[in-house]
């Protein structure tokens, strides 16, 4: 298995843990997204995967529909997406993705919790090559080989797929996105959800102190609803 199936098993259990702030996160996709290419899912593929999103979380409809109405109106603010980099306690670099409709409040926050927690805010570029940007998407595995599914959609941009319990993962670089949807649809296998990440090419063993001082932090950032990702060379 490679470094994309390592760094999915650590953070799977993590990752929807925070049902609000998973329902939160969504919310501004939809908007973003709508903002961006319409609010028809047919014609808007970012749409689309925003909504497979959505059920895959067990987001409840009104929700859904109400981020959908919220993004149709004229009065809503577009946020912005900014992307934050830094080294937390004992030389660990973070990468902090955001979308806000006020950067000036996220950029204090951000700041605050680096600073609070012996960390330091950097510059644009200062930690993002230690991340290779990803896009990943998951299946339904019934009636698939993942060894064979690999093969054919290399020329895609598929560059890692492997099995996870009754489903199929593929992960790509992030400007694969595009052509990996398309073939998936076209092949009209069931996506049930995708999206990106950034996964570090070199990550630095702590002691267990150490762990709690980085996660201190972690904490701080994951908490801030204008925070959507938080990743870090942590092991």
């Amino acid at each position: 298995m490679g470094r994309a199936f390592e760094f999915r098993k650590a953070r799977k259990f993590k990752r929807w843990a925070q049902m609000a702030k998973t329902f939160t996160r969504i919310g501004k996709d939809i908007v973003m997204a709508i903002k961006e290419g319409g609010p028809d899912p047919e014609s808007n593929s970012k749409l689309r995967a925003v909504m497979q999103n959505a059920k895959a979380a067990n987001m409840p409809k009104d929700i859904v529909e109400r981020a959908i109405k919220k993004a149709t109106s004229k009065d809503t603010s577009d946020y912005k997406e900014v992307l934050f980099e830094g080294y937390g306690p004992h030389g660990i670099a973070v990468l902090v993705e955001t979308a806000s409709d006020n950067n000036n409040r996220t950029v204090a926050n951000i700041r605050s919790y680096f600073n609070k927690c012996n960390g330091s805010l950097g510059t644009s570029g200062s930690v993002e090559f230690m991340f290779d940007h990803t896009c990943n998407f998951t299946i339904n595995k019934e009636g698939l080989d993942a060894e064979e599914l690999e093969l054919e959609l290399i020329d895609f941009g598929a560059e890692e797929v492997f099995e996870e319990e009754d489903t199929i993962l593929i992960y790509g670089d992030f400007k694969s996105f595009g052509s990996l949807q398309k073939e998936l649809e076209n092949r009209n296998l069931e996506i049930i959800s995708s999206g990106f990440e950034r996964i570090p090419t070199v990550t630095k063993k702590l002691t267990e102190e150490e762990t709690a001082d980085v996660d201190k932090l972690l904490e701080k950032i994951e908490e801030d609803d204008d925070v959507q990702n938080v990743y870090h060379t942590m092991e």
